[in-house]
């Protein structure tokens, strides 16, 4: 889109001086507008300009485990399908038959050899590829001359699991993923190297749940890009690790932004604990560290295990969290020994993230002020939240 035909379309929804005040210095900035929170078509353009263009998680690896698992998943009212291959590969494909724009994929299923249209039978293989065409040339007559199969494969969406998420770029125009994923990668080898990525095992029985939240995505984003908020939200969480043992953290280029705690105690049942990353370097093993990776992703790394918090975002003041547990080696995501300690762990995450909805809820209903300006942040505590509401506006404009 011509860059001043978007930011026309973009000023009859916000003015644009407002966004302008958001790339400020942290002193004198102001956050996002209320519009970008509140108004139904602004999150229109966000969908395309942040979710279709940026590298957006829709899932987990570990939900569709078998070959012919599938999944079907709505982003912002664009109809995907996830699904596990032959190869075992993971591929995401829209979610309508090239025949009559039939929706292929109405529920989680584990398919038979081929998706099979439910209106007119045509199906195509776990790569996509038109397959069968029943009928298409009459009765019984399943091959036309005057039709190519090979031009109504299902299209495919750039797709890339990285530590078992799945990622898509639905317009296929962000750079590469091992490059977006390379800031963190390096950041992260003090604790784990590329090898123990393949360690993390996804916890079964106390592995996932979700929330329903009445709030704006970006308000979760923001929310766990602080620890500024620890001892009024998370008053028992800030007696363990308070804001003094917190640390930022801001990746550069732009694309991750969060905070780290030196603090962390590994969770104990007797002499019974979970097994470690084996390459955790020695320095660092108290500290964790709480990446939200932009726009929608939000990690926890821990010598002992590792989570997943990613959001899919309904409509411009609704939100679904979904958790994901994981831990290093099938002995501790998944035996019997650790059961009782895996389900203290998560509930001690569930807690605090249900304490966190206080929060972004207050904030969306906040937001319906009019005299609210988008806020001011402390030079000190909030710079990783500013850096999300400039990722934001770069984006936008």
């Amino acid at each position: 889109m011509d860059s001043n035909l978007k930011n026309t379309k973009l000023s009859k929804l916000i003015d644009l001086k407002k966004l302008e005040r958001v790339n400020k210095p942290i002193e004198a900035a102001n956050g996002l507008p209320n519009e970008c929170y509140t108004k139904e078509d602004y999150l229109a353009f966000e969908r395309e300009k942040v979710f279709f263009n940026k590298w957006t998680v829709i899932g987990v690896g570990s939900s569709i485990p078998n070959v012919g698992d599938t999944i079907p998943y709505n982003l912002l009212g664009i109809p995907l399908i996830i699904l596990r291959g032959k190869d075992m590969e993971i591929r995401v494909f829209h979610n309508v038959c090239s025949h009559r724009g039939f929706k292929l994929i109405d529920k989680p299923c584990n398919l038979k050899n081929v998706i099979r249209c439910p209106y007119h039978s045509w199906s195509y293989d776990y790569k996509g590829n038109l397959v069968a065409t029943p009928h298409i040339g009459g009765l019984n007559v399943h091959h036309s001359e005057k039709f190519n199969k090979n031009k109504s494969s299902l299209k495919k969406i750039k797709t890339k699991i990285w530590m078992d998420i799945i990622f898509v770029n639905i317009n296929s125009n962000e750079i590469e993923f091992d490059d977006y994923i390379k800031p963190l990668e390096e950041r992260w080898s003090k604790f784990i190297k590329k090898d123990d990525q393949n360690l993390i095992v996804h916890s079964k029985d106390f592995g996932y749940f979700n929330l329903d939240v009445k709030s704006n995505w970006k308000f979760a984003i923001e929310n766990y890009c602080e620890s500024y908020h620890l001892p009024t939200i998370h008053p028992e969480l800030n007696k363990v690790s308070n804001i003094n043992d917190h640390y930022h953290i801001q990746g550069l280029p732009n694309r991750f932004a969060g905070q780290g705690s030196k603090k962390y105690d590994q969770p104990m049942k007797g002499n019974k604990k979970f097994n470690t990353f084996p390459n955790w370097d020695k320095d660092w093993l108290k500290n964790s560290e709480y990446v939200a990776l932009f726009p929608n992703v939000m990690i926890g790394l821990h010598i002992d295990h590792f989570y997943v918090f990613w959001l899919e975002p309904i409509a411009i003041n609704k939100t679904i969290e979904h958790m994901h547990m994981y831990y290093i080696g099938n002995d501790s995501a998944n035996g019997e020994d650790l059961k009782e300690l895996r389900k203290q762990n998560a509930r001690f995450w569930k807690d605090v993230m249900i304490e966190d909805i206080s929060a972004i809820e207050g904030m969306q209903d906040g937001r319906n002020s009019p005299v609210y300006n988008g806020g001011n942040f402390s030079p000190v505590m909030d710079q990783p939240t500013h850096q999300f509401h400039k990722w934001v506006a770069e984006n936008l404009i």
